[in-house]
């Protein structure tokens, strides 16, 4: 055995043993997790905090705005003769300072929406805690600070979670601001003096003028406490429209002073005593009446030219408080001339409309049965904003159709002012649908400057343009874009013969009354369909079109024949905006209603350019303006036009328009220095008169024209006069003979007739029509054949 020397070392046969576990290492690492992700929140925070204070996730408000109401200096509206027609202010509101509002009702708000107001620092943690951890079951999490950043805000929650995070976001964001900027006195202040409390009741000192006809220094404790009740919910808790709803949450407020020692049992029993005493004064919004519908279009036309100057310069400008002059083209004149035309014609229309209406069972209403009408007013029910702030507040849907068929207190339009009633919020909407509508535009052929614009009957009860938002169909009105696209591109003459047989196209057949055959003249004056249709499959659905979107017109019309008869859905101002290139010798011209718009100092921020463009010769132009002179001379509006007291001496170039079952009302006419646009109707196309003798266009819209020209004809400062005559291109001599040679063809092979003929044309040998089929023929599709019955 083999020997060796020194120390003995045992081999190693054993795996080596893992380093020893320190028992810290976990517990060490998460806490360093737990403080990382601490600082990472709160560092979070505060750059969501700072990204939201900076406005970097959406505008925010200037809060030291709040202390200089005053300072708004509003814009004016000047007339082009000299007249300021209105400004653009913020509502009417009379700020209170803090000396002036009632102890108890300083007492009240701090009771009801906030106990530690006076010491916290606009963000109550307890309550938000208290809020999230019941639901908002015992009370909300929002401070006076908040609920005052909210109105800064926005007037309504979002419905969408995220956008309503950040909304609390900035809530807390400018919470905080008004907190350093402002005392706890001046915040109540403000709070009161922002709320609105409906009715144009901006504030509470105009909210007391409202609801009970004194100041807020001399309200009573009921009534402050009621005030406060307003402030969780202004419509529902109203003590004008719910005055039993309103007692209730009013007792609740008086309960809670109770609870937080703001009163001692005496005082709250007598104080629960008192009955809802209300002194109903409403107060008339800023926009009201007439005025409101052209200063809709203005507003957004000015924002559109403010929003280009601050690119350019990179001053901000402010509509409402930055004292702009906007010089306009309206006259103060005609628009009060055309506001007493629509009120005068309508007021008997309505009269009309609402005899044939007595007694129906489903008035106003034709053709629709009871299903088709409950689905209808659902869907109107649903439009309305009591609708959406009660489903904003998740009551029931059951329920909220009950609330509109419960009684209500509620003030409704009449021709003799506005009536307070009590009635169904229901019947309230189908009351409205019976009201006849009407829009009126008037411009300068010569120049696009629009000097009358009415939009609507009233704008406290309807906010609905019928001037520029309104697109209704068009019916007859649309015929002179077929004529004249066949005179354009085919070479017809108003002499060209046309044939008014019945005309079978894609199934559907088109039928009327009358000779067989007359020409492009008569046929437009006597608004015949077959012609209309024929002559539109002759010269192509896309040529008529592209003539009209030459012309201005920029709504969607449908490819198919019935566009001819007026199918297509288009607005005063696009059709007035057309057929005034008739009279602007064949070159549309953009109707324009801006001037010139100046800052406070005087000066230029914009000057309105009108924008024209050459559409046809100026012979094809004054052919379509010596056609429509047939409507008011021997066509369907020269019956009306005669009763209304309108010679048939002055030179008028017009075209009625009816559509479908009379549900729309139209008459365009012009003359030589102004183009006037009428539309009548009602708010559904299924409410209408029954019968075309009283639904036609030349009853329903026309007198409203003739009102109108007749008031401005006598006023001689207007400088429109009965004999003004259009001006004549100076190769035209009265025949047919001046569009020869202009394009390919001249006419039919009937030849050229004189003026005489055409009024008065031999009819022609009638023509065996086809077999009819009483499924198509005799079709109106949206449409009329515009017949004067009372002839």
């Amino acid at each position: 055995m083999e020997k060796t020397s020194g120390t003995h070392k045992k081999p190693n046969t054993t795996f080596p043993l893992p380093p020893k576990k320190n028992k810290n290492t976990g517990y060490k690492k998460w806490v360093k997790f737990i403080w990382v992700s601490l600082i990472a929140i709160v560092l979070g925070v505060f750059a969501l905090f700072f990204a939201v204070s900076q406005g970097f996730l959406g505008e925010m408000p200037n809060v030291q705005e709040l202390e200089n109401p005053d300072i708004y200096v509003a814009s004016q509206i000047w007339s082009a003769d000299g007249v300021m027609l209105g400004k653009f202010e913020k509502e009417k509101t009379q700020p209170v300072t803090y000396k002036d509002l009632p102890p108890f009702l300083i007492y009240a708000l701090q009771a009801k929406e906030d106990e530690r107001f006076r010491e916290h620092s606009g963000i109550d943690l307890k309550s938000f805690a208290r809020a999230i951890f019941f639901g908002g079951k015992r009370g909300g999490g929002s401070t006076i600070t908040q609920q005052l950043a909210k109105l800064l805000i926005t007037k309504k929650a979002s419905q969408n979670k995220i956008e309503r995070i950040f909304q609390k976001l900035k809530e807390w964001s400018v919470a905080v601001s008004l907190e350093r900027i402002y005392t706890k006195d001046e915040i109540i202040t403000l709070y009161f003096n922002k709320f609105d409390f409906l009715f144009n009741a901006n504030g509470i000192e105009m909210a007391s003028r409202v609801y009970f006809n004194k100041k807020t220094s001399q309200l009573t404790l009921p009534e402050a406490a009621m005030f406060v009740a307003m402030l969780e919910n202004p419509r529902q808790n109203n003590p004008y429209r719910h005055p039993e709803a309103a007692k209730k949450r009013r007792d609740v407020v008086l309960k809670q002073m109770l609870d937080t020692g703001y009163l001692d049992q005496a005082t709250y029993e007598k104080a629960i005593l008192e009955p809802i005493k209300v002194d109903f004064h409403p107060i008339k919004s800023v926009d009201q009446g007439y005025s409101a519908y052209y200063k809709y279009y203005l507003r957004k036309e000015i924002d559109g030219y403010l929003k280009d100057y601050e690119k350019k310069t990179g001053k901000e400008l402010n509509l409402y408080k930055d004292g702009l002059k906007i010089y306009v083209t309206l006259d103060s004149k005609m628009q009060k001339y055309a506001e007493e035309a629509i009120k005068e014609h309508l007021t008997d229309l309505q009269k009309r409309f609402d005899n044939e209406q007595r007694g129906r069972k489903l008035a106003p209403f034709y053709y629709l049965n009871q299903k088709q009408i409950d689905a209808l007013m659902l869907q109107a029910i649903k439009r309305t904003g009591r609708y959406r702030q009660l489903k904003a507040a998740n009551v029931p849907e059951d329920s909220i159709m009950l609330d509109f068929k419960t009684p209500t207190k509620m003030s409704r339009f009449t021709w003799n002012g506005d009536e307070e009633v009590e009635m169904t919020p229901y019947d309230s909407i189908k009351y409205s649908k019976s009201i006849a509508q009407a829009g009126l535009m008037s411009m300068e052929p010569a120049t696009g400057d629009i000097k009358a614009w009415v939009g609507g009957i009233d704008w406290q009860h309807y906010q609905y343009d019928h001037v520029i938002q309104g697109k209704r169909q068009v019916g007859s009105t649309f015929k002179p874009f077929v004529y004249a696209a066949a005179i354009i591109n085919l070479g017809k003459t108003p002499c060209s013969i046309v044939s008014n047989a019945p005309f079978t196209k894609g199934g559907k057949t088109w039928s009327e009354r009358g000779p067989a055959s007359m020409t492009y003249k008569e046929a437009l004056a006597r608004s015949q369909n077959p012609p209309a249709v024929r002559t539109m499959d002759e010269v192509g659905v896309d040529n008529v079109i592209k003539l009209a979107r030459d012309m201005g017109v920029t709504s969607d019309m449908q490819r198919n024949l019935t566009t001819a008869l007026g199918s297509s859905d288009i607005t005063i101002y696009e059709m007035l905006g057309a057929y005034n290139t008739f009279a602007h010798y064949g070159t549309y011209i953009k109707p324009e209603m801006i001037w010139r718009i100046d800052d406070s100092n005087g000066r230029v921020i914009k000057e309105v350019r009108p924008v024209e463009k050459e559409v046809m010769n100026e012979l094809y132009a004054y052919s379509m303006i010596d056609m429509m002179k047939g409507v008011a001379e021997f066509g369907t509006g020269a019956g009306e036009l005669g009763r209304r007291g309108v010679p048939k001496s002055i030179e008028i170039a017009a075209k009625t328009g009816t559509t479908q079952n009379n549900s729309d009302g139209w008459f365009i006419g012009m003359t030589p220095k102004l183009a006037t646009g009428v539309w009548v109707g009602w708010e559904d196309r299924a409410t209408h008169f029954y019968g075309t003798g009283e639904g036609q266009g030349a009853k329903m819209a026309l007198p409203i024209w003739a009102i109108f020209m007749k008031k401005v004809w006598a006023d001689k400062s207007l400088n429109v006069s009965p004999d003004d005559k259009f001006l004549k291109p100076t190769s035209w001599t009265g025949n047919c003979d001046d569009l020869r040679g202009l394009t390919g063809g001249y006419g039919d092979e009937g030849g050229l007739q004189t003026l005489d003929e055409i009024k008065n044309p031999t009819p022609a040998p009638e023509k065996k029509a086809p077999p009819k089929k009483e499924d198509n023929v005799n079709e109106k599709i949206n449409s009329s054949d515009d017949v004067d019955f009372n002839k």
